[in-house]
């Protein structure tokens, strides 16, 4: 295995991403899949605390709640309403109403935080956005 140090800088990243690139192939088991192993640990976890991932899009949300509980587009209608609305949802023509949302937070488990966000929002914009008018996100 070769000499496995911290992630301190953007460069020590790219250099691990590059190694990680060479050992694709490595059997599990063998030296090379573990060091594979053991740097992508440590590319989750550097990527854990410099790129936040911040909050999917309410599409995104609904789409892995759909595939998470193997559920069809039909099976969302008595959330969203017809066939055709459905429709328009999952390909981002409709906007989510609050009606919606609210049937997708308390049927599905989705945040509702997450369904209300407006598009192209950041979290830092919104968290700051919430302090501003002295709300928690839970309100």
């Amino acid at each position: 295995m070769a000499n496995i140090k911290p992630i301190r800088s953007e460069e020590d990243y790219k250099a691990v991403l590059a190694r990680i690139d060479e050992l694709m192939d490595a059997a599990p088991g063998s030296s090379e899949g573990d060091e594979l192993d053991v740097l992508v640990d440590l590319v989750e976890l550097y990527e854990s605390k410099h790129e936040p991932m911040g909050y999917p899009t309410p599409l995104a949300a609904i789409e892995f709640r759909m595939e998470q509980g193997s559920l069809s587009p039909c099976d969302l209608i008595p959330f969203i309403g017809s066939r055709a609305k459905v429709s328009e949802v999952l390909s981002g023509k409709r906007s989510i109403t609050m009606p919606m949302a609210r049937a997708l937070h308390e049927h599905l488990g989705i945040p509702a935080d997450v369904l209300l966000r407006q598009p192209d929002t950041a979290l830092d914009e919104t968290l700051a956005l919430l302090a501003e008018t002295g709300r928690t996100r839970d309100e």
